[in-house]
């Protein structure tokens, strides 16, 4: 019979969740994630397999507890508000642990072995599912008339994910809560103004007869 556990699970997934969130994947080593949980090195292999497969659930454990604000921003009515929501709750993330700031995707996915190239994959198809759900909502923006004819989602999320990137580096370099504020204000500065109201109705009769 197998030894039983004697360490919390769940607060030792939390622990390897702000290791590699600080370190990166490749940064973080086995003695930091052990050290970190509290365990020895055969019980956090028992527990979650490998280091490719604990930061697998770590991932999952991100994104379900901290970037939860994307699907709450998706629902918002109007384009200009989904971004808002996520610029601002980006800065906040970025910024809110003073030990682990930025992304924990965007520090683990800059760079790697070729041994790391899993990993680096999956964070680059968990950022374009994140991508393609804000490009899917902007398309929509645009037929109900909340962008203008003019607009192209595929470009504006896309700058978007840029901006939310770059601010998360940024975040990672040592840049304050105030000039992240600053950058996000500028990014929405440059959004394209929806049509108006009564053109938008205009536009959209056509369908409807």
């Amino acid at each position: 019979m197998g030894r039983h556990r004697e360490f919390d699970v769940e607060k030792a997934l939390d622990a390897a969740l702000c290791v590699f969130w600080r370190k990166g994947y490749e940064g973080a080593s086995y003695a930091d994630l052990t050290e970190a949980a509290g365990v020895e090195r055969p019980a956090l292999y028992s527990a979650f397999g490998n280091k490719e497969a604990l930061f697998r659930k770590v991932l999952v454990r991100y994104y379900e507890r901290y970037l939860d604000y994307l699907p709450v921003a998706l629902k918002l009515p109007a384009a200009r508000d989904v971004v808002t929501h996520l610029l601002y709750s980006a800065v906040d993330l970025n910024t809110r642990y003073p030990e682990h700031t930025g992304c924990l995707g965007i520090n683990g996915v800059l760079a790697g072995s070729d041994e790391a190239e899993p990993v680096r994959q999956a964070l680059i198809e968990a950022r374009a599912a994140a991508e393609m759900q804000l490009r899917e909502r902007l398309q929509r923006a645009k037929a109900e008339g909340d962008l203008p004819e003019t607009a192209k989602p595929d470009a504006l999320a896309a700058f978007i994910l840029a901006v939310l990137h770059g601010m998360a580096v940024q975040a990672k370099a040592g840049f304050s809560r105030d000039m992240l504020e600053a950058v996000a204000e500028q990014a929405l500065s440059t959004w394209p103004q929806p049509v108006s109201h009564e053109h938008s109705r205009d536009v959209q009769k056509p369908r409807h007869r």
